[in-house]
């Protein structure tokens, strides 16, 4: 490898953020991607999943960096998998990882 393929593999690299969005209604959104803003802004903008449409996101509550997409895929799943309580724990910062 030359020290120019690893500059490119470097600037690959991606830090992945899993991430909770108030909704109208009350509602959570959890998701993850690697542009915590562009992603943000997508939703607003009626581009994002259709949860996000039918509610309207109200604003970003809650982020979180991971080094990889395993690592931020298996939080997310874990977090979806909660109750709506235990998500505003961790939102306030009472539940850890």
């Amino acid at each position: 490898m030359t020290y120019g393929q690893l500059g490119t593999e470097q600037s690959e690299v991606h830090m992945w953020y899993v991430y909770m969005l108030r909704l109208k209604r009350g509602k959570i959104y959890t998701g993850m991607t690697t542009n915590l803003e562009k992603r943000i802004k997508s939703h607003q903008g009626g581009h994002g999943c259709g949860y996000t449409k039918a509610f309207k996101v109200e604003c970003l509550i809650y982020s979180e960096p991971h080094d990889t997409k395993d690592m931020a895929a298996k939080r997310e799943r874990y977090i979806k998998g909660l109750s709506r309580v235990k998500k505003e724990k961790i939102v306030a910062g009472f539940l850890r990882p």
